[in-house]
């Protein structure tokens, strides 16, 4: 599963620059999916409904399948910074030719910051070496590489070269 990770701080504007990556790249024939992580624990099941019954039942895997959408839940395996938490999704996403994953700045997995000079915090790739690229529309005050907020087109060719070295 080729995986870029999209992080950065709170409201520099991951989830806008995810959404237009994902518009971007799949009006250029690519299949893109998706993965937000999180560090809060959240309940995405419905406490009380079947699949949430199944679970606490027991049930190793449970999945809900309707006609609009189906979901998957798995455990999360949390026994350490060692485990590939990422690999027991690799047959979910097999179809993808990326896989953009909103967060997990503590990955060692390739990652792109989205970086904006007025919210007011230094840059992690000042301290994160594993970093590829700052996303910005600012004067970065930092070394590294850095990728155009306001042009899609370019990041997204960045993006599609990154992925072709990568394999």
């Amino acid at each position: 599963m080729k995986r870029l990770h999209v992080i950065g701080r709170k409201n520099h504007g991951k989830t806008t620059l995810v959404v237009a990556l994902i518009e971007e790249l799949t009006g250029r024939g690519l299949r893109v999916g998706t993965i937000k992580h999180t560090h809060h624990r959240h309940e995405l099941d419905v406490p009380g409904k079947d699949s949430h019954r199944h679970r606490t039942a027991g049930a190793t895997v449970v999945g809900v399948l309707s006609k609009g959408l189906s979901a998957v839940f798995l455990p999360s395996d949390d026994s350490g910074p060692s485990r590939d938490r990422y690999a027991p999704l690799a047959t979910v996403f097999a179809s993808s030719d990326l896989v953009l994953v909103e967060g997990d700045s503590g990955t060692t997995a390739p990652k792109i910051e989205v970086w904006r000079a007025e919210v007011g915090s230094r840059p992690l790739a000042e301290e994160d070496l594993s970093v590829l690229a700052v996303v910005t529309d600012d004067d970065l005050p930092t070394a590294g590489l850095t990728l155009p907020r306001s042009d899609l087109q370019t990041l997204a060719d960045w993006v599609i070269a990154w992925m072709n070295r990568s394999d």
